[in-house]
């Protein structure tokens, strides 16, 4: 299907000139000629085949003339065709959704103007372009939706406030806003026009499936792509911050880990350590340098030891200047508390059935230095009822007997209270009735059936899947040799409770470390202990052995888990809900929140989650909570950084945009005169002036040649 268009449809009336060609052929026609020749017969033949000739010579000339005329009108008139799509005028009016990528990377300065600028030029410079009574929508990549409008200085005073967003949703999201705007509108030709930087992180390629169906709702509608990002950017930029913790306490180092690449660049950057004081005052604590290559990434870390109790925040910070400043700091803020106290119950002799857990959480070597992380208490099973729970961050039982519903009923009310409770179930768990009672399963996370053995020694953990925070030490390390450690035997569990979940399996499959979440609080099982000795047919040999470093990053990191640290976060992205705990501090009726850019507002707690809730963290930056006096004072801190994809330089190429879009075609554009030949070529279709020129001139060469030709004989 194709429409026909002319620029200039009342030149046609120059067709008529076609007349003239045919008046001059039966003016210019050659008269006979009289010859006196003896042989009549062969005269008259001759006059016959000469007649004919002359004839045709005529028609074939005549029908050059008459087609060059009518080429000629036909280009004068410069009409078009459109294949598929609307047909109109191109002066008709028309529904224009102009989308704005405003995100961080849309900073990049080139020439001493950003991309952001560059794109408000060309936006503005459209909107004038377009035909008069014609509808416009101006959007971008902050959340929300946006309205048509025919007034243009609206449209404009739109493009002139646009701004950076920190957390800018993907492009995909929305086009998809501006297509429902087209579609809702009742003008015939509907035009999108993107204006992007061509980033890799602004078109995912999960979103494809969706843009592809918004775009098959609009079919009529012309898209157009507006780069205006740079070729070969050049940038320097810090990626996310990974710290040991977030909350820690004051025997742990504190690691500053993250990655400073190079896109189009080479040579040495220094980052720099900034701490800020309690009056906001930055020092610098440390720097390291590097030397970089193109699309090389070097590792950067920092450590800090002996922090002081409180909120320690700070940043990472490339020296120098490039194109996109945007990406060159990251915030972070820390925790330090006191030495977490730990509760440890074991049958007798408790210190004997508690020697592998104390030794893994607080060595006696870190102990006699003070630097061990954990202060455990030891105390036995039967005086886990007299034993006050709140003075601990979490608990621990080991291999548990036969324990009344009261006790059950106690370690229940501290998880639900916000905390942690860790049971390793083992060769006491016998008989199985009082552990399936309901004051017990309210805390375990499923009936105990039956002990498994495997004596062959063929069984070991084997963790499937690392995301949970007990497991991510062991992202960050070799694979761990579980097979080196084998479990000869544990607990099989019936259903599990609505809510249970398994942290890390067997090798069989069957479930090994098991949380279920209690109120405030959780608790973990594991189902095999950690208590046994080898010479006393052992259930399992993960605390004995030459390496025994996978156990000890276990319990290690189920105990964190329990006390809270690795549940409790700091550091943030732009746009994230930020949750402050209130832990035991009665709530107070406000809390004071400030920020970077001189951000200071009351918040007011959750008093059922007995926590804060942030929705205000579209800033980069550091944050500070604070309430109360200099007695009871409240003082919490968080961080806010740009998510990496916001920051992406690297560009897309045309192929993946093709992947991104399917079978709907694009036009892609730089300039303004690349732009307007767009467009044109879109409403009104492609020219055929310059195919009507040729075959004009290629008319009048043979006419040229026939008439001298002809003319010559004559």
């Amino acid at each position: 299907m194709y429409n026909m268009t002319f620029v200039n449809i009342s030149l046609l009336a120059g067709t008529a000139l076609i007349a003239v060609p045919i008046v001059l052929h039966l003016i210019m026609r050659r008269k006979p000629q009289w010859f006196e020749f003896p042989a009549l017969r062969f005269l008259q033949r001759r006059h016959d085949a000469n007649r004919r000739q002359l004839r045709l010579r005529h028609l074939l000339l005549l029908l050059l003339r008459a087609l060059a005329i009518l080429l000629l009108a036909w280009a004068l008139a410069r009409p078009s065709v459109q294949f598929g799509g609307s047909f109109g005028s191109q002066e008709a009016p028309v529904a224009a959704a102009l989308v704005f990528d405003t995100a961080p990377r849309m900073e990049y300065r080139h020439e001493n103007q950003t991309r952001l600028q560059a794109a408000q030029d060309l936006g503005l410079w459209l909107i004038a372009q377009l035909p008069r009574e014609s509808e416009i929508a101006v959007l971008d990549t902050r959340s929300g939706g946006g309205v048509m409008q025919v007034d243009r200085g609206a449209a404009r005073r739109s493009i002139d406030r646009l701004e950076i967003v920190p957390n800018a949703q993907p492009l995909p999201d929305a086009v998809g806003e501006a297509l429902r705007l087209l579609k809702e509108n009742q003008l015939p030709r509907k035009e999108l026009y993107v204006f992007t930087d061509l980033s890799r992180g602004a078109w995912p390629a999960g979103r494809a499936a969706d843009l592809q169906r918004r775009l098959d709702e609009v079919p009529g509608a012309g898209v157009y792509l507006i780069d205006v990002g740079v070729t070969d950017p050049v940038d320097y930029a810090l990626g996310e911050l990974r710290l040991s913790a977030d909350v820690l306490s004051t025997r742990s180092t504190l690691t500053i880990e993250t990655d400073i690449s190079s896109l189009g660049g080479r040579g040495e950057r220094a980052v720099e350590l900034i701490l800020l004081g309690e009056d906001g005052q930055e020092q610098k604590s440390g720097d390291r340098s590097v030397t970089l290559q193109p699309g090389n990434a070097r590792q950067v870390e920092f450590r800090l030891t002996a922090l002081d109790l409180g909120v320690h925040q700070g940043f990472l910070r490339i020296v120098g200047q490039d194109g996109l400043a945007a990406d060159d700091v990251r915030y972070f803020s820390a925790e330090v508390q006191p030495p977490w106290r730990v509760l440890i119950a074991a049958p007798p002799p408790a210190g004997q059935y508690a020697l592998f857990l104390r030794e893994a959480l607080a060595p006696e070597l870190y102990r006699k230095r003070g630097q061990a992380r954990f202060e455990c208490t030891i105390v036995g099973l039967d005086k886990l009822a007299k034993t006050p729970l709140a003075q601990y961050a979490a608990v621990f039982v080991l291999d548990p007997h036969k324990l009344t519903p009261a006790v059950w009923q106690k370690l229940t009310d501290y998880a639900a209270d916000g905390h942690g409770v860790g049971i390793f179930l083992g060769r006491n768990a016998l008989p199985v009735d009082p552990f399936n009672e309901p004051q017990a399963q309210e805390l375990l996370p499923g009936k105990l059936l039956r002990q498994v053995p495997r004596p062959d020694g063929d069984l070991h953990l084997s963790p499937r899947d690392l995301t949970h925070p007990i497991l991510a030490e062991f992202r960050k390390q070799d694979p761990a040799p579980w097979d080196l450690f084998p479990v000869l035997r544990y607990w099989e569990l019936d259903r599990l409770h609505s809510g249970a979940s398994v942290v890390l399996r067997y090798s069989d499959g069957r479930p090994a470390v098991l949380e279920r979440p209690l109120g405030n609080g959780r608790s973990l099982t594991m189902t095999t202990p950690v208590s046994d000795r080898p010479q006393h047919n052992p259930w399992n040999f993960l605390p004995v052995g030459d390496n025994a470093w996978p156990f000890m990053i276990l319990v290690n990191q189920m105990a964190t888990y329990l006390v809270g640290s690795t549940g409790q976060q700091l550091n943030y992205y732009a746009g994230q809900t930020a949750v402050v705990p209130l832990g035991a501090d009665v709530p107070r009726p406000s809390y004071l929140l400030s920020g970077p850019g001189e951000i200071s507002f009351t918040v007011t707690p959750d008093p059922e989650r007995r926590c804060l809730v942030i929705t205000a963290t579209d800033r980069p930056g550091n944050y500070r909570v604070r309430a109360g006096g200099q007695n009871d004072r409240f003082d919490r801190g968080l961080s806010v950084n740009l998510a990496p994809e916001q920051t992406e330089l690297d560009r897309i190429s045309e192929q993946e945009l093709a992947q991104r879009f399917g079978p709907r075609k694009f036009r892609l554009a730089k300039t303004r005169d690349q732009i307007d030949r767009q467009v044109s070529t879109a409403r009104v279709g492609r020219e055929l002036f310059t195919p009507l020129i040729l075959a004009l001139a290629v008319a009048l060469a043979f006419e040229s040649v026939l008439a001298n030709r002809f003319y010559r004989e004559g």
